[in-house]
């Protein structure tokens, strides 16, 4: 490097001194070891922005001249699965949008093949997870609008479920980004995921869903409004342990709004208390190793049984509920722990800065968005 930055030739040169074979080796003192790593942290560092400066400027370059230059899509979805290793450190992720990269990554949100799509949807996923700076930089940069119209209407799957995830990202202790999805009535595409018949995309949905009814009790009465308690109570049967456990989980959330959220429920009684009972009837029929792997249904079902008949559920009556060997838990379980478990991994791995908090001051302005027709008064009566 030029000027007075290292030289990695020198480095390396001056490294292989000690290991030659030409002499016998020395102990390498602290203070050489300190500097080595600085420099080799310096020079990955500079490396790396380098290279991402590259991949904006080839990601900038219209599409015309780089076919005219044999740069193919599989290329263009390489460059930025390359880019989305660069930017899980915080700082190359913030660093993104400084080196001219973050809004070439929102217009291939727009490219006309779905695989780049997809694969730029979860660049910013990286990005903006658990990082406000981030977060705000893709707000700014109009990055919300192609992720929800992709979410929404996307004809790849794919691409919508990999939309979905950088949405929900996104917004997630972002409060713009919260203000943003209920002004776009980003709940009609929550609903059409549930109605869809992957699993996949009904447990992301599940999860954005949970954790908005956790974070506003208005969301409380748009999602009963919707009739999304419906969709969930359907999805209570699904094949998928994760689908049901999440279902279970927003159902929960919902039995504990005194507002319309809990109304709906009541109205629909007895379909719910069959289904609760099919499920304890299912659970009963488990093998141990199943019985094991469903704890977390378990102990949603007989919430939810006590929440609304106010009586063990005959989990509890039967030594279902917990297991020889587990601990006994007297509130219900963190069902949101498992589905946002890789975001707390994720923000681990990259070492957030002091001053980063965990959501609990969101109150959704006081936001109610009346949508879809009214309630039913002869359904509203469920005390």
């Amino acid at each position: 490097m030029a000027g007075d930055r290292l030289s990695w030739a020198g480095l390396l040169k001056w490294s292989l001194s000690y290991v030659d074979g030409a002499g016998p080796s020395r102990a390498i003192s602290e203070e050489e070891r300190r500097w080595l790593a600085e420099a080799v942290e310096h020079h990955m560092m500079v490396d790396v922005v380098s290279r991402m400066r590259e991949i904006a400027l080839l990601m900038s370059t219209p599409p015309a001249v780089l076919e005219a230059q044999g740069i193919t899509h599989d290329d263009i979805e390489g460059l930025l699965s390359e880019l989305q290793v660069h930017v899980e450190s915080i700082d190359m992720a913030n660093d993104l949008h400084s080196v001219g990269g973050l809004v070439p990554v929102i217009k291939y949100l727009r490219n006309s093949n779905a695989r780049i799509r997809a694969k730029a949807a979860d660049v910013v996923t990286t990005v903006v997870q658990n990082n406000p700076t981030s977060q705000q930089l893709v707000m700014e940069a109009s990055g919300f609008e192609p992720l929800l119209s992709n979410f929404r209407s996307d004809p790849d799957l794919t691409a919508r479920i990999k939309a979905l995830g950088a949405l929900s990202s996104l917004i997630r202790n972002n409060k713009p980004g919260v203000a943003a999805f209920r002004l776009a009535n980003g709940y009609t595409g929550l609903r059409d995921a549930l109605n869809s018949e992957s699993a996949r995309f009904q447990r992301k949905a599940l999860s954005l869903i949970h954790y908005l009814l956790s974070e506003s009790h208005s969301d409380c009465s748009v999602f009963a409004q919707l009739g999304f308690p419906h969709l969930m109570m359907r999805l209570v049967s699904s094949d998928d342990s994760g689908v049901r456990e999440a279902a279970l989980g927003g159902l929960l959330e919902l039995a504990r709004d005194t507002t319309m959220g809990n109304r709906s429920l009541l109205a629909e009684h007895d379909r719910l208390r069959r289904l609760l009972w099919g499920r304890m009837e299912s659970i009963r029929m488990m093998t141990p190793e199943d019985l094991d792997a469903a704890r977390e249904e378990r102990q949603l079902v007989d919430s939810l049984w006590i929440t609304f008949y106010h009586e063990p559920s005959m989990l509890r009556s039967e030594g279902l509920l917990v297991l020889p060997g587990e601990e006994s838990f007297e509130q219900p379980p963190d069902v949101a722990g498992r589905f946002f478990e890789p975001m707390r991994q994720a923000s681990a791995r990259r070492a957030p800065p002091v001053g980063r908090s965990d959501p609990g001051d969101e109150t959704g302005g006081g936001m109610i968005l009346l949508l879809g027709p009214a309630p039913d008064r002869s359904n509203s009566q469920g005390h």
